[in-house]
């Protein structure tokens, strides 16, 4: 049996080193549009939060630092639902909050598409992180893992997808006299399904991520700087 050695990141290390790029790139945003959306309404709103994100790419542009992909990536989609939602005329919330989900279902039909194909996404996403030696991905119970994976994203995709539309579609954003509670209790319910989703998503492909290595007689060590090799269990941050 070939013996191969994969170094796995500390999770504290991976929250900390990600937690100030989630809070400039999505959470600021989101605070910002609710604050926004009690004083200038809906479309004063969708501005702030987009203004924002152009602010924080300028802001480290003057200053010469990397842009990381996560706030590029957020701009962009934020930039696209931002003009769609202030074209489609009303409010504009309903297609603001709308297109988030078409994005995250297109990628679950992209995890699911890729098993028939016999190249499961899952498995060159986990490549682009941590190499992995072709004896090692040509082992069958190895191919099965990341089928399973792909397969466990593409219905974490597709559920979180169909449960925001679902509760979308219960919530009168555009014909509301007052959209600020309504907006509110759907972010909170939103906010709250997601992580839930994908959380459980990110335990469930780690841990048969790391079984299979075990089992596979593969020694996964943790290293404090190392690229994830776990950063396979959630391909869909930044959709979301």
């Amino acid at each position: 049996m070939d013996h191969h050695h994969f170094e796995l990141p500390r999770l504290r290390e991976l929250a900390r080193r990600a937690a100030p790029q989630v809070f400039e790139a999505t959470l600021v945003p989101l605070a910002l549009f609710y604050i926004a959306l009690s004083f200038l309404g809906p479309k004063g709103a969708i501005l702030t939060a987009l203004c924002w994100n152009y602010l924080a790419l300028v802001r480290r542009a003057v200053r010469k630092e990397g842009l990381p992909a996560l706030l590029v990536i957020a701009t962009l989609g934020i930039t696209a639902r931002s003009f769609l939602a202030l074209a489609s005329g009303s409010s504009g919330l309903f297609v603001y909050f709308l297109q988030p989900s078409l994005a995250t279902a297109l990628v679950g039909g992209a995890f699911l598409l890729s098993v028939p194909l016999g190249k499961p996404l899952a498995e060159r996403l986990a490549h682009d992180f941590v190499p992995m030696p072709a004896s090692f991905l040509k082992r069958p119970k190895v191919r099965q893992l990341f089928v399973r994976i792909s397969l466990l994203w593409a219905l974490v995709s597709l559920a979180n997808a169909a449960g925001t539309v679902a509760l979308l579609l219960t919530v009168p954003l555009d014909h509301a006299h007052d959209v600020v509670g309504p907006a509110a209790a759907f972010l909170a319910a939103k906010t709250g399904f997601s992580w839930a989703l994908t959380m459980g998503g990110v335990v469930l492909s780690s841990w048969w991520f790391r079984r299979s290595l075990r089992r596979n007689g593969i020694e996964a060590r943790t290293a404090s700087t190392a690229t994830a090799a776990t950063d396979l269990a959630v391909p869909t941050a930044a959709a979301a």
